[in-house]
């Protein structure tokens, strides 16, 4: 009985080294042939955070969202392009996948651009400097660009 016991404790170890490993080493699928769970424009999905935030985080947090908008400005250092009127304080902050970096180099300010990515909050401002919608894991569809 005793032994039975030593093996089936070797055995759990095992499969649990096996499933930690894979945690560790394993990648995060790119969003680039996922379906978007909702297709917005940066006007609208700001507007909808800043009108009710609890609803817009039902119909949007966590989900997939393909957001138009105009590029307001590209930071190269982070990976991350900020799509909204240039007028408003508000904006939507898209954070691209590493894999999409590289793609920033043909985007020029004001363009017209879709990006794809999860979204992963809203970063409300109350002292009216403007608010972000985030989104994670962004990527460019090549056909949209």
């Amino acid at each position: 009985m005793k032994r039975f016991v030593t093996i089936v404790v070797l055995l759990v170890l095992i499969a649990a080294g096996v499933y930690a490993y894979r945690m560790y080493t394993g990648k995060v699928k790119s969003l680039e042939d996922a379906d978007a769970d909702a297709t917005v424009t940066a006007i609208d999905l700001v507007a909808a955070f800043e009108k009710d935030s609890a609803t817009a985080n039902k119909q949007y947090l966590g989900k997939i969202v393909a957001v138009t908008g105009n590029i307001k400005s590209i930071e190269k250092e982070s990976g991350s392009i900020v799509l909204g009127e240039e007028a408003s304080m508000s904006s939507v902050r898209c954070s691209l996948d590493t894999n999409f970096v590289k793609k920033i180099a043909g985007l020029n300010l004001g363009n017209q651009i879709t990006i794809k990515g999860a979204c992963t909050g809203f970063n409300a401002d109350e002292l009216g400097l403007g608010s972000d919608v985030v989104l994670n894991r962004c990527v460019i569809p090549a056909n949209k660009n």
